[in-house]
């Protein structure tokens, strides 16, 4: 007869004969699963492997390739270059996994391309996080560099594309550039829509540039709303913090979309102006023609840097709707100008600028606006500058 101790004791190694086989079953899967880690982990790695292969080919292809300029909008060596330069001037780092190279790659690819996040995932085989953390990194290093390329002038100097010309020298002598806007699509909400739809049926920036005779910028204001007028971002422009800067005597050239001042040189209205306006056949009949001929063909270098930028970097020219925010879309317009002088310098691709000068030639003409100065007097001084200039040319060219 068995007794109550003898049961608890064959309970007990019955209980414990349960655990040992529940963990040999775990130690079992525990087993499998390690295995399978492992077998993963050596599939990671291949795939990292793979990845950084492709990167660095891709990279190899930029610097030594011939289509460099085609992918990235500048040759191998003004690309090494500016990461030189983001480095030494913008402070741009390496992260722990990405070089300066694929970094600024990246980001001018974008430029170039106008392409979304998950374009670049697929060519340099990164996340879109790792993707949009870069991009910003080097816009925000590039930013740095405004300092260093847009240089506005003290009038010390005559430019030697006027000092160089008979057609603008001595006339145009204290001429230091050209003032325009240009529009560029926006991406906002559907509130702030119509104060951003101005001449285009689609939100855009109106942005404001002065430009030197050099085909360099020398100040932009980029931000405001497609609505606002050339003229009103001008009046903003010479009063803010980061203003504008016209010297003592001196002016720029503008079209009829801006008030007449004795720093801002328009031309006669009601009078023809296009350069395509005038031929051999068909000369200038008076002053106030010979003028606007004249004021037309120096002034056009702004139209030419304008163009030259959103066809070099299409996400500024692009009537598509942006990737970015207002905010960002600001530093992205600010950024291709910046790049724009560097490359002037650096790398200026003449197939390019000739392109943008025949399609500028070919363009249709856009109607004048008649705007005033809020300061008559100074308006009265613009226009007298105006005529003294264009009688002096007139006298000269039946000379």
């Amino acid at each position: 007869m068995t007794s109550s101790n003898d049961l608890e004791w064959e309970g007990i190694l019955t209980h414990h004969l349960h655990l040992m086989q529940l963990l040999r079953v775990l130690l079992t899967v525990l087993y499998w699963l390690v295995l399978e880690q492992r077998a993963d982990n050596r599939i990671s790695l291949q795939v990292r492997e793979q990845r950084d292969i492709t990167r660095q080919e891709l990279l190899g292809q930029l610097l030594y390739g011939n289509r460099t300029r085609e992918i990235i909008r500048m040759g191998p060596l003004a690309f090494l270059d500016l990461c030189r330069k983001l480095v030494i001037e913008g402070g741009l780092k390496p992260t722990r996994n990405a070089s300066i190279e694929e970094q600024v790659a990246k980001f001018l690819y974008i430029l170039g391309h106008n392409v979304r996040n998950r374009s670049i995932c697929f060519f340099f085989r990164r996340s879109g996080e790792s993707n949009c953390h870069h991009f910003h990194n080097v816009l925000n290093s590039l930013i740095l560099l405004e300092a260093t390329y847009f240089q506005q002038p003290d009038g010390s100097h005559i430019p030697v594309e006027i000092s160089s010309d008979s057609k603008f020298f001595p006339y145009f002598k204290d001429c230091i550039g050209a003032i325009d806007g240009t529009h560029v699509r926006a991406k906002v909400s559907p509130k702030d829509a119509p104060r951003f739809r101005g001449r285009k049926e689609y939100p855009t920036q109106n942005i404001l540039a002065a430009c030197g005779f050099d085909l360099k910028f020398m100040y932009v204001l980029a931000g405001w709303e497609g609505t606002a007028s050339d003229s009103k971002i001008l009046k903003n422009a010479l009063s803010r913090s980061n203003r504008l800067i016209i010297p003592e005597g001196k002016y720029y050239l503008v079209d009829a979309g801006f008030m007449t001042k004795s720093s801002l040189l328009t031309p006669y209205r009601r009078t023809r102006y296009h350069l395509k306006e005038y031929s051999r056949t068909n000369p200038p009949r008076n002053y106030r023609e010979l003028f606007n001929l004249r004021h037309a063909s120096a002034r056009n270098v702004i139209e030419r840097a304008f163009g030259v930028v959103k066809k070099r970097f299409p996400i500024m020219g692009s009537s598509n709707q942006p990737h970015y925010s207002v905010k960002v879309q600001k530093k992205i317009i600010v950024a291709c100008c910046l790049l724009h002088n560097y490359l002037i310098e650096k790398d200026p691709d003449r197939q390019l600028i000739d392109q943008v000068d025949a399609e500028i030639a070919s363009r249709t003409n856009e109607p004048e606006h008649d705007v005033r100065g809020d300061d008559n007097q100074d308006r009265i001084r613009g226009e007298q500058l105006r005529d003294n200039i264009a009688v002096a040319m007139w006298r000269d060219y039946n000379n």
